[in-house]
């Protein structure tokens, strides 16, 4: 092979690597992607189920990638982790005992989970083993969740976990998933939401991550639709945080609270909006969260209840292509 055979093709992900640069290219994102300079690649590898990779950014720190797409980075990952762990937490009305995370294996839900004194048990099944090492070598002060002793991680297929929990098992459910593309594409689908309506208890809420405004309305008003057809009797709503390094600057989360016992299917009294009312998750009830000195973890950085509630207003042209689908707009 000649040496003009040999070199990255130009404009390709290969070529930017070679060229001390990574640019993140999809098709969940066609015409555009986010491109960091490298200082140096830390880990490279093929699990059963990903190629996983870790890189030194000149500006976000330390960067995770999964088959190429960014998971998480030091500067900006507690946006994403604080919003879709207190967020549910934080609107459920009564205390969560019993949580479970499905996806997660960077350990980033956990530790803002075991921020709660209250919480008992958290159990977390993460499919790809290598994941949860690799974040442990790599981004401690995210998998510091892991060495708290309520945690349990089980390495097994988050679906059939689901499928076998016990009915009304968990008080939230957390679903920090990837995009709907290889091994999570099955994590948007109906057959796996009905096992989590299953598996969480009647005024209990599932908290899925949810894509992009910008770039997946499509994705975002079928998956509303979906949940709307699962949580008969409950609610669906969708919040946003902004994240600089996901596709967009923006990512959102599908928040789905179960019916009570006053509604089809529930098995509770009804809460603080009246006998029989689903629960509107733009209103905080639980506290904030402090810090966890036990695990080193810090006070929170993006998350507040100010800051709850605003997650739920959606810009204009959100709100009329998602009208309908969503229970409280």
């Amino acid at each position: 092979m000649s040496n003009s055979e040999s070199k990255p093709a130009p404009g390709t992900a290969e070529q930017m690597i070679n060229a001390g640069w990574y640019t993140e290219l999809s098709p969940m994102w066609p015409g555009q992607g986010l491109t960091l300079k490298m200082k140096e690649v830390l880990y490279k590898s093929r699990s059963d189920f990903q190629d996983v990779c870790v890189f030194e950014s000149e500006s976000m720190g330390t960067v995770l990638l999964l088959d190429g797409v960014i998971q998480c980075t030091d500067r900006d990952e507690f946006s994403y982790q604080e919003m879709i762990a207190h967020i549910p937490m934080c609107s459920l009305e009564r205390p969560a005992k019993k949580v479970l995370v499905v996806g997660g294996g960077d350990g980033g839900v956990l530790r803002e989970l075991a921020r709660y004194p209250h919480v008992e048990e958290i159990h977390m099944a993460e499919i790809d083993k290598m994941v949860p090492e690799v974040s442990k070598r790599f981004f401690p002060e995210m998998a510091v969740g892991f060495s708290d002793p309520r945690v349990t991680l089980h390495i097994c297929d988050g679906i059939k976990f689901v499928e076998d929990a016990p009915a009304d098992s968990y008080d939230l459910i957390v679903v920090d998933s990837s995009d709907p593309v290889g091994p999570a594409e099955v994590l948007f689908e109906k057959p796996f939401f009905e096992a989590l309506h299953r598996a969480v208890r009647p005024g209990g809420i599932v908290c899925t991550q949810a894509e992009s405004l910008w770039l997946h309305l499509d994705i975002i008003k079928a998956l509303a639709t979906m949940c709307s057809q699962v949580f008969v009797g409950g609610s669906v709503s969708y919040a946003t945080t902004t994240i600089p390094t996901y596709p967009s600057g923006q990512i959102g989360m599908m928040v789905c609270a179960k019916a009570s016992s006053a509604q089809p299917g529930g098995g509770e009294a009804g809460g603080a909006e009246g006998a029989g009312a689903p629960l509107d998750p733009r209103t905080p009830r639980q506290p904030e969260p402090g810090a966890l000195p036990a695990l080193g973890v810090g006070e929170l950085q993006y998350y507040s209840h100010e800051v709850h509630t605003a997650a739920f207003a959606l810009p204009v042209f959100a709100k009329k292509a998602l009208a309908g689908c969503l229970t409280f707009q």
